[in-house]
C-alpha cells in the first residue's frame, strides 16, 4: 500500500513552483504590513525578507548574509540579524529553531498567530499550517498544567507529498 495520501492541500508548493510570484506578493503584503503599523521596511528588511521568500526551504542567516554580500557587498552580520529581529516582530517571517532558519510567514500581520510547520527532511521544504484544532489541543494540554503559552511554534518533520515514494 502507497504511503502517498490520495489528495493533499498543496500545502507544498509543486515542483516548477513560481517563487518570484510569492516573493512578489509577499513583499508586497509586507509593505501594507508595516504602513498600516506605521513602521518602514528599509532596503535591507526588503533585501532579507526577499531572500527568505526565494524559495520555501528555510534560510539561515550567514546564508542571507552571504547572498547580499555575494557582488561585493559589506553587509554585517548584525545588519541582517537585526533586519530578521524586525521581521519576526512584526509578523513577516518565523524562525524554525530546528534549523536555526528563517520561512516566510504564510499569515503575514497576523499578531500571535500558532504557528505550525512540517518540514520534509528530504527536500528541506517547510510549509505553514493554520490547524485550529491542533491549537486547541495544545493550548488545552498546556492550561490544564496551568503553563502560559507566550508562542507557539511547532515543527514537525517528516516527508512532503513530493518526497514520498
Amino acid at each position: 500500500m502507497p504511503r502517498r495520501a490520495a489528495t493533499h492541500d498543496h500545502a507544498f508548493p509543486e515542483p516548477g513552483h513560481n517563487h518570484a510570484r510569492c516573493a512578489a506578493e509577499a513583499l508586497h503584503k509586507a509593505e501594507a504590513v508595516c504602513a498600516a503599523r506605521k513602521t518602514r521596511l528599509t532596503e535591507i528588511r526588503r533585501d532579507v525578507l526577499s531572500l527568505v521568500w526565494q524559495s520555501h526551504v528555510p534560510v539561515g542567516a550567514y546564508d542571507i548574509l552571504a547572498r547580499l554580500n555575494a557582488g561585493g557587498g559589506k553587509i554585517a552580520p548584525m545588519a541582517v540579524y537585526r533586519a530578521l529581529e524586525f521581521l519576526i516582530e512584526h509578523d513577516l517571517v518565523h524562525r524554525l529553531a530546528s534549523l536555526n532558519a528563517y520561512i516566510g510567514c504564510a499569515h503575514m500581520g497576523e499578531k500571535a498567530h500558532a504557528a505550525q510547520f512540517l518540514i520534509c527532511r528530504a527536500c528541506g521544504t517547510a510549509a505553514e499550517l493554520d490547524s485550529a484544532p491542533l491549537k486547541r489541543a495544545l493550548t488545552q494540554a498546556v492550561t490544564e498544567r496551568g503553563f502560559a503559552i507566550d508562542s507557539q511554534i511547532v515543527e514537525i518533520s517528516g516527508i512532503c507529498p513530493h518526497c514520498t515514494p
